[in-house]
């Protein structure tokens, strides 16, 4: 059923999506309980559903939910919690909820440096979210500082063609060109083209 719901989903079928969703967690709550990890991914897989439809404040309210649960039964650095932490974050951040998405995200880098380690690539999709907090707010050289680290460490650690170090380059590359600073920009957009033909021919 979960499955099926995924598949809706992913077709834009929300309403159908909803309820196969909702059906899922009531079979879930009944069989394993309302605190059970199970029931808890699907409770976030509703949430997914809303926030892809623009319904922040169901969605708001799942995530809520599935953290406060994941920190009580899984525990704070638990990587599920993490994980629900960010996709609130993300909900805040694509509401303008600037302040609250900046929180979350310093909340979750803290914890997954402290846990998965500062290489690790979940540590550094949060930090490139960070920074693409700042850059939306226009805060260039937050953005821009959190965008170096993240490549540099990323070039470091992951394959030059693996998406993070992609994705971060060509961030960096709106932050500067958001600033006029056109020759920065197009290094690293010219640098981002030469990897994708080595990679894609």
């Amino acid at each position: 059923m979960a499955n099926l719901a995924f598949t809706y989903r992913d077709q834009g079928r929300w309403k159908e999506a909803e309820e196969l969703g909702v059906q899922v967690i009531d079979i879930k709550k009944r069989v394993l309980g309302a605190e059970h990890p199970d029931t808890l991914i699907s409770i976030a897989n509703l949430a997914s559903t809303y926030t892809q439809q623009a319904r922040w404040k169901e969605a708001e309210e799942l995530w809520v939910q599935v953290i406060d649960t994941s920190k009580k039964i899984l525990g704070a650095e638990h990587p599920d919690t993490l994980t629900s932490m960010a996709n609130l974050a993300l909900t805040y951040r694509d509401q303008g909820r600037w302040k609250e998405a900046e929180e979350l995200w310093v909340q979750v880098i803290d914890i997954s440096k402290k846990i998965l380690g500062a290489e690790h690539p979940d540590t550094l999709i949060s930090m490139a979210n960070l920074a693409l907090t700042f850059w939306s707010q226009g805060r260039w050289k937050e953005a821009e500082e959190l965008g170096v680290q993240v490549i540099d460490i990323s070039k470091k650690t992951l394959d030059a063609e693996h998406p993070i170090i992609l994705t971060s380059i060509a961030n960096l590359a709106l932050t500067y060109r958001d600033q006029g600073r056109w020759k920065e920009a197009e290094e690293l957009e010219v640098q981002m083209i030469d990897i994708r033909k080595k990679t894609l021919g």
